[in-house]
């Protein structure tokens, strides 16, 4: 098939139409639906099993760390979401409100949670009494709801899935320590797991989450140039102790207001992984999260011994990777497309021709290579192929990265860059408020995060050329 062939034709160019090629990968992968409520989606099983194990392996991490799961109540009274005012006003204009129970008016307002930090610190409050009871360490798996003007499927949705870590401590060390370590962790999954290179840094005062001392995020880098913010990680101080009177009595028997932190991610990182690593046959999955990791594929099945074989094969990879085989009457054309749009890592393909020399053909879905694998090698050579798999998602992303930087010592050519070019620019900023507006009206560029762990590259800020205090990295986000 020549380079320039599409394998699937119901696939636009990414280079043609990037927001169509996105949509047309969801569907056509089985990835999502659309529902009758405007901007809620339907996650459908390919794309729920990505989630699942994403969930696996997160989770797993969170209880290694001493997290614990809670479940908290979907609904919030209005009164308790305006206990803290900058967190409501931040919040205010993506508030669900339920104003009904069956044909009774409600005496109060409830909100449909957005986030739980209300929910999370009016039960602290009941629970925490001296230093003894802490560091609590919760977290929860669940959906929120926040009325989006603009949807689009997994990147920005009403309701979508996402979990919510929510700390409190004794010391501000202990909680600013909270905060960095679920950034880690955050950056390490984005690597090791989803094969993407992620910028980590601080957001600015303007881009912080509402009612937070500081914001943390990690910034992935899509496919067109553009930023996705993937998770965030936040220290509150004792902000929000204060505000919802959590007290404890310290080792002085002294009453004083714990620390907190809250950390999440979301299905957004489907969005990441679809628009950081796909091409123009569809999907390429990271193989920790595939929910197939390798499928095999019968050559001349009807033949004699090939279904058989195939079969055997399958049965001695389900001990060491999720396995699927296609046995179905369609084309093995049709399935090598199929498999290609779908995203799945490894293809294995056995024949008659390669029964009799007792061997296979692996296919690798991230560049297409071809091996032959002997048949008394698979146990050795599937996993070492699966992570080469990994390891060349993950240089691939962090060469078109690199090249997609650019440096931006002035506005001028700042502005230069943002006009002809796509990706990040690392500019040097002064801190003033003003600058970062002046970017957004004139370039589309927004502050995505604060990078002094890399230096300086001028003392300047590019925007306004008054003496920087930090070095930024800006882009077109979504």
């Amino acid at each position: 098939m020549p380079e320039n062939k599409k394998a699937v034709e119901e696939i636009t160019s990414m280079d043609e139409d990037f927001a169509k090629w996105y949509t047309d990968i969801v569907k056509k992968a089985e990835l999502m639906d659309y529902s009758s409520v405007k901007g809620c989606m339907v996650i459908e099983p390919y794309g729920y099993a990505i989630w699942e194990n994403m969930v696996a392996v997160l989770d797993k991490k969170f209880k290694e760390l001493g997290h614990q799961n809670v479940s908290m109540p979907m609904f919030i009274p209005e009164s308790l979401l305006q206990k803290e005012k900058d967190h409501i006003e931040g919040f205010a204009p993506e508030v669900a409100w339920v104003t009904h129970g069956g044909e009774e008016k409600l005496q109060e307002r409830l909100c449909v949670r957005p986030t739980s930090e209300t929910l999370f610190c009016e039960h602290y409050a009941k629970i925490v009494h001296s230093w003894r009871d802490l560091p609590k360490l919760y977290n929860q798996w669940c959906s929120v709801v926040r009325w989006e003007k603009t949807t689009r499927p997994f990147l920005r949705s009403t309701e979508f899935q996402w979990q919510e870590g929510h700390t409190i401590h004794e010391t501000p060390e202990e909680a600013m320590n909270e905060t960095m370590q679920m950034l880690n962790v955050y950056h390490d999954f984005f690597k090791n797991v989803l094969a993407i290179p992620a910028i980590k840094g601080q957001k600015t005062e303007s881009e912080k989450f509402a009612g937070a001392e500081s914001t943390y995020t990690i910034e992935a880098l899509m496919h067109d140039g553009k930023a996705l913010q993937s998770a965030t990680s936040h220290y509150f101080g004792d902000h929000f102790a204060k505000a919802f009177g959590i007290e404890f009595q310290n080792r002085d028997n002294k009453p004083q207001n714990p620390y907190q932190t809250s950390w999440g991610c979301t299905t957004r990182m489907i969005g990441a992984i679809i628009m950081a690593h796909g091409d123009d046959r569809g999907l390429v999955l990271p193989p920790k999260i595939a929910p197939i990791q390798v499928v095999i594929v019968p050559i001349a099945m009807k033949k004699e011994g090939v279904l058989e074989k195939a079969n055997e094969i399958k049965n001695r990879l389900a001990k060491i990777c999720r396995v699927k085989i296609d046995d179905s009457d369609k084309s093995p054309g049709w399935k090598f497309a199929e498999y290609e749009m779908r995203g799945i890592p490894l293809r294995l393909e056995i024949g008659p021709k390669d029964i009799e020399k007792n061997q296979c053909v692996i296919v690798r879905r991230d560049n297409l290579e071809k091996t032959f694998v002997n048949l008394d090698e698979l146990e050795t050579a599937i996993p070492e192929l699966l992570e080469k798999v990994h390891s060349g998602m993950y240089e691939k992303a962090l060469i078109r990265r690199n090249q997609m930087t650019h440096e931006a010592h002035n506005f001028e050519e700042f502005k230069n860059i943002a006009e002809k070019e796509a990706g990040f620019i690392k500019a040097m900023w002064c801190g003033n408020e003003e600058c970062e507006k002046t970017s957004k009206e004139q370039t589309a560029f927004t502050s995505r995060c604060i990078k002094d762990d890399e230096g300086k590259i001028g003392d300047k800020c590019a925007i306004c050329g008054r003496p920087a205090k930090h070095l930024v990295y800006w882009a077109k986000a979504y």
